[in-house]
């Protein structure tokens, strides 16, 4: 019996409890003019807690445990001598015997394993049985303790909201812990790196060109680290061509659809507009590469703009705009939303046309929240990698000629991290360095766009 069966049997033990103590607190009656202070619904919640909770913690734990159990009585068993010393063959002798038992494979290659196999399966099943056993016993413990506090004076709601409670605060911590070990894991490689890199030379140097020794003679070469040119592509293509598509176009959307759509234009055309935020990236990259890339190319051929590539910041620039037009009108269109009516009311009153209300009035009262917007797209956009990866090219150019090549951040950390790396090289502890910096950057700019949002909020909620 597996030991999801056992949870499984847990589960339904707890059910049964939770409608043994709902069927008796059904019975409590109030003494008078007292009101009950526990719903049936809570106490029966209460015992489902002391049933499941415990048991299912002891599931969790026996499930790391059982297989270590497992594997010391194979290895004391006498068939245990002919397996090899600790290592990497041991362990494939051990996984073979696993399978063989699992019937995940009908034949071994080591003859150890078919004599193990039915030792393995022994203590797979005493020990899982001892261990259902247990978690047994935890439940009908609980329950029993839960039902000795079955009372009509029980204060059982305020037990389970404290339960709730650890939940939802356990829940918050896994986020937050998530987020520290990044940031650590990040940090502890990045420290790595600027043990054989030079920060100034990283943060300030104008050539990027990280190299491994692959011949005797390299031994000792460590390339350029000059990451100026990544962050500059970053900028150029996230926070400057991008912006300059999706700022016109997000705000003019937003301002249509909140001042002059019939309502039911909006009901369809707004959704239609946020559908482009669920458009996968590399569907993006795709149109970018085999349409808009080709495009400007011809177009600047055309006009005599020399260097035009087919692989542009323009071209990648353009495609990352559209991408993140919904997150500028999304932002826009609830700010413009936001704004009283009543100033609307008194600009149209003095004698202003809708179109000067708009501009003097409703743009820049919800101002903040539109530049909230922008600074969420801009953090969104700097992250990209599948557009800039399939339309910009690869090469580490600082350069303002938007046909030429030009690349990002994330576009070089997938390329120092893909394929066979090693991890104590310059070149690939590089990309955790890339990665922290472009993940302090997101956070500045996702912290400076939540209080421009939260002031906003203040002055017209």
């Amino acid at each position: 019996m597996p030991l999801s069966m056992i949870a499984v049997i847990v589960l339904a033990l707890g059910a049964i409890a939770f409608a043994a103590a709902r069927s008796k607190a059904r019975l409590f009656k109030p003494v008078g003019t007292e009101r009950l202070h526990s719903r049936p619904n809570y106490h029966a919640a209460h015992m489902l807690l002391w049933v499941v909770v415990p048991a299912l913690i002891f599931v969790a734990m026996w499930s790391f445990v059982a297989p270590r159990l497992i594997n010391q009585s194979i290895l004391t068993s006498p068939a245990a001598s002919e397996l090899p010393p600790p290592g990497i063959e041991r362990d494939a002798v051990l996984n073979e015997i696993r399978d063989l038992a699992t019937g995940k494979l009908e034949v071994s290659f080591n003859p150890a394993a078919e004599q193990l196999a039915p030792v393995y399966r022994d203590a797979r099943d005493h020990y899982t049985i001892l261990g259902g056993i247990a978690a047994a016993l935890l439940a009908y413990a609980g329950g029993g303790y839960a039902w000795t506090r079955l009372r009509r004076e029980f204060r059982a709601r305020n037990r389970v909201e404290r339960a709730v409670m650890v939940v939802l605060v356990a829940a918050s911590l896994i986020a937050i812990f998530t987020t520290f070990g990044i940031v650590i894991s990040l940090l502890f490689e990045s420290l790595l790196f600027f043990q054989k890199v030079s920060p100034a030379e990283f943060f300030f140097s104008l050539e990027w060109s990280p190299q491994t020794a692959m011949r005797a003679d390299q031994v000792g070469s460590s390339g350029a680290f000059g990451a100026v040119p990544l962050f500059w592509g970053t900028i150029f293509i996230g926070a400057i061509i991008a912006m300059i598509v999706a700022i016109p176009l997000g705000l003019m959307s937003a301002i249509y659809l909140t001042q002059y759509a019939r309502p039911r234009f909006r009901a369809w055309m707004k959704p239609l507009l946020e559908m482009l935020a669920g458009v996968p990236t590399v569907v993006y990259g795709y149109f970018a590469a085999l349409t808009v890339a080709p495009a400007i190319r011809d177009a600047a051929t055309w006009a005599g703009i020399p260097g035009a590539s087919s692989e542009s910041a323009l071209a990648a620039g353009v495609v990352m705009g559209v991408m993140i037009i919904p997150f500028v009108s999304s932002m826009a269109d609830d700010s413009l939303a936001a704004v009283p009516q009543a100033m609307k009311d008194g600009s149209l009153a003095l004698g202003a046309t809708p179109s000067e209300t708009i501009r003097r009035v409703l743009v820049p009262a919800a101002l903040p929240g539109v530049v909230g917007g922008v600074l969420l797209a801009v953090s969104r956009a700097i992250g990209e990698t599948m557009i800039v990866v399939m339309a910009a090219g690869m090469a580490a150019n600082l350069t303002l000629n938007p046909f030429a090549t030009v690349t990002t951040v994330t576009t070089q950390i997938v390329a120092l991290l893909t394929g066979d790396q090693e991890f104590d090289s310059a070149k690939t502890l590089a990309a955790f360095a890339l990665g922290l910096t472009l993940l302090i950057v997101t956070l500045i700019l996702n912290i400076i766009a939540l209080r421009v949002v939260k002031k906003y909020r203040e002055a017209y909620e």
